[in-house]
């Protein structure tokens, strides 16, 4: 049985059902929190049962599911289970360790996104992740005593770690990419009225291109304002237009709006702001944080203040609808002021948890800018130009391919990909994409309510009897502790044959660059095969 009543048994469980199964059922849910639940459930059993490895197992695919929904402020608990459970089982292996780690992290780092997160919980999580730091106040601990304090406004204590932090030896695995650490950093100084070392901080990533999917993008957003204050005009023009040609669409790209805006209000360019309010608005009611949320909606009222100061307070702008609020179209002037007041309703929720005035005075000081010279004239927002180059890589070979646009997903990126590939393929009525690669048969589906979330599906072609199923389980297991991909699972025909599958999913609703759907269907191929090609070499 499939669909909404098999997934409704799967969530209820069974208290007889096999631990590993039960645990191959919760993944197997939909994304929501009845998969959440039953995870949960799944990991008090294991508990019960003395089973650690599959109660942190449990807890992980947990903690991916929190972090999925953008729900960090529900990973303490999680956390907390995880780390009592390695320290009643003694050392666990380094990936178990690293991984813990960098949850330790995101718990931490929902303070800074959210009010929902107490400041004593934080603070309590992060000395704990000091205390399982090498040398103790590592950069990853450093990182995130800065950037707390700095959430509450305490300047010469954050720019007192910024220093640790930007000294610190080396890099730690639960530290995030490498090539985004700069950009927080600039981030940081900026905010501190620095633009220069905040430019300083920005060169190597720009000079180096594309190092990691946020990179340079995030960069050129974090860099708008500091060139705009420094003068130089033109590069922060040719930037806004070449990173926001990234950030319009792409999830990640959210939280750097509010640079965009700014720079559009502060640049003198008030009508190109309007047109980012107009097409972003929509995204501020499903904003992946509070803070992120509050940025954005100071930024888009700064820009609606701007525009209604220089005559353009007659337009209007549509606003869908969201919960009891009805869909309407604002004139700029009331737009600014419902957004201002969601921007100071936010601000005050962080203070009320902080015990300070820090980040309402943030938002009343961004509110009171105005333009810093003549309008900045903007280059024409060409799509042939690369998203991602720098305002300053005129060689052809230092930009990335014009393939990098973010487009809706689509079953002709997926078939073209497969076409460059020169691999053979059906398509059957459902629009599913089926291939055999050796011992593997893969299918790719476009799932979820607007087809916005590709899936992969591995199913090796080797079976097992029935009576295997103890064993095909701790197969699947031990793949699932050791490998990041494909995630497996065992499916029973009623035939008397076992399918061991596999599948990767991956939220592409914002948009995907032809190039990333390329990187996700060779990953895919690569590991289907390699997990096809370890069941065939089953006893």
């Amino acid at each position: 049985m499939t669909g909404p009543a098999a997934w409704r048994d799967r969530a209820t469980g069974r208290g007889d059902q096999p631990l590993a199964e039960a645990l191959a059922d919760a993944r197997d849910l939909p994304d929501g929190p009845g998969r959440a639940d039953a995870l949960e459930r799944v990991a008090r059993r294991a508990d019960a049962t003395g089973d650690t490895a599959l109660a942190l197992r449990a807890r992980f695919e947990l903690i991916e599911t929190y972090l999925h929904r953008d729900e960090g402020w529900r990973l303490f608990e999680p956390v907390r289970r995880c780390l009592d459970l390695l320290d009643r089982a003694g050392a666990g292996s380094p990936a178990t360790v690293d991984a813990l780690r960098r949850y330790q992290r995101y718990a931490v780092e929902a303070l800074l996104g959210t009010p929902r997160v107490a400041l004593d919980q934080a603070r309590s999580m992060l000395d704990e992740l000091a205390a399982r730091s090498p040398g103790d106040d590592g950069p990853v601990v450093a990182e995130l005593r800065c950037r707390v304090a700095d959430q509450l406004g305490d300047e010469p204590d954050a720019r007192h770690w910024y220093a640790r932090w930007r000294d610190a030896a080396g890099t730690d695995p639960a530290g995030g990419c490498p090539h985004c650490l700069p950009v927080r950093r600039a981030d940081l100084l900026a905010g501190w009225g620095d633009p220069a070392g905040a430019v300083a901080e920005l060169e190597p990533v720009l000079a180096g291109g594309a190092g990691c999917a946020d990179q340079p993008a995030g960069a050129l957003a974090v860099a708008l304002l500091p060139w705009l204050r420094l003068g130089a005009t033109q590069r922060a023009a040719a930037a806004h237009v070449r990173a926001y040609r990234r950030h319009r669409r792409g999830r990640a790209g959210f939280g750097y709006l509010a640079a965009h805006l700014r720079f559009c209000a502060l640049s003198g360019n008030p009508a190109r702001g309007l047109e980012i309010l107009a097409e972003q608005v929509a995204r501020l009611d499903r904003a992946p944080d509070d803070r992120r949320a509050m940025e954005v909606a100071a930024a888009g009222a700064l820009v609606c203040a701007v525009a209604v100061e220089a005559g353009l307070g007659g337009r209007t702008i549509h606003r869908p609808g969201h919960g009891s609020r009805p869909a309407a179209d604002l004139d700029v002037g009331t737009l600014g002021g419902d957004l201002l007041a969601t921007a100071t309703a936010l601000a005050g929720s962080f203070d009320a948890r902080n015990g300070t005035g820090h980040q309402s005075g943030r938002i009343a000081a961004w509110l009171a800018e105005r333009p810093v010279g003549p309008p900045v004239p903007l280059p024409p927002d060409d799509p042939a130009e690369p998203a991602d180059a720098g305002p300053d890589a005129d060689s052809p070979a230092a930009r990335p391919p014009a393939d990098e646009e973010p487009v809706p997903l689509s079953l002709s990126l997926i078939t073209g990909v497969l076409d460059g590939r020169g691999d053979g393929y059906a398509v059957d009525a459902t629009g599913t994409v089926l291939g055999r690669w050796g011992p593997a048969v893969i299918q790719f589906s476009r799932v979820g309510d607007r087809g916005d979330v590709l899936q992969a599906r591995v199913a090796a072609e080797r079976r097992l009897p029935a009576e295997r199923r103890a064993e095909a389980y701790a197969f699947c297991n031990a793949w699932n502790h050791d490998r990041l991909l494909p995630r497996a699972y065992v499916h029973d025909l009623g035939n008397g044959e076992l399918v061991l599958a596999g599948d990767v999913t991956t939220d592409l609703g914002y948009g995907v660059a032809p190039v990333q759907v390329a990187v996700l269907v060779d990953a895919a191929v690569a590991t289907g095969v390699a997990y096809a090609d370890a069941v065939a070499t089953l006893p």
